[in-house]
């Protein structure tokens, strides 16, 4: 068997090229919302970026180039690169990066729950939701975790995110999570690049 030199989804580099952007963007929270829209849009593509090198493992497991324990594994080191705690740049931009951790988080457990087939398809989303903040407010954030996971590999199989029930997310660590899972739901629908990376594999689906 020829010995194909493996793909490589996600790099620490790639992360490390982000967080260098992130120093130079200056962020500051307090500026004009226009002024900061336009430098805090380096922490929107940095979590685009994970998502999309997310994608990619999933496009290979739906076609059965990449058995359920591979697609784990590599979640696994982009998870360990992305969820690693980063040096401190100042308190704005230490702020933003959290922020991205966070629904990097909420993001990747998602994709764990859809490789891992631990969700059901006919799942109410507006329900997981309620129950996910419903676990957030009772302080059993492990629940809530597994929830949000649920309604992300819901995403992952062609469902929205309810609008109206995100509108009214109460601010809380489950919103942030969410906020990861929009996200691939937005990247699912902007673009279909991340499909397209496997086509000169060289095997047939």
């Amino acid at each position: 068997m020829n010995q194909v030199p493996p793909y490589e989804f996600y790099t620490q580099k790639r992360w490390e090229n982000w967080l260098g952007r992130a120093r130079e963007s200056g962020f500051q929270i307090k500026e004009s919302e226009e002024e900061a829209g336009k430098e805090s849009a380096v922490f929107v593509n940095m979590v685009d970026d994970v998502i999309l090198a997310c994608l990619k493992v999933t496009v290979r497991f739906e076609k059965d180039l990449l058995s359920k324990e591979k697609a784990l594994k590599i979640l696994e080191e982009i998870r360990d690169i992305v969820l690693s705690e980063v040096e401190p740049i100042s308190e704005d931009i230490d702020l933003m990066v959290d922020s991205v951790q966070t629904s990097l988080m909420g993001a990747l457990v998602a994709f764990e729950c859809y490789f891992m087939g631990d969700y059901e398809d006919e799942s109410n989303l507006e329900e997981l939701i309620k129950e996910a903040v419903d676990a957030e407010a009772s302080d059993n954030l492990e629940l809530a975790l597994d929830y949000t996971a649920q309604c992300g590999a819901i995403v992952l199989k062609g469902q929205s995110l309810p609008e109206e029930v995100m509108a009214e997310l109460p601010y809380g660590i489950v919103a942030e999570w969410l906020d990861g899972i929009d996200s691939i739901s937005a990247a699912m629908v902007g673009s279909d690049s991340y499909k397209e990376f496997d086509e000169d594999d060289g095997e047939d689906s």
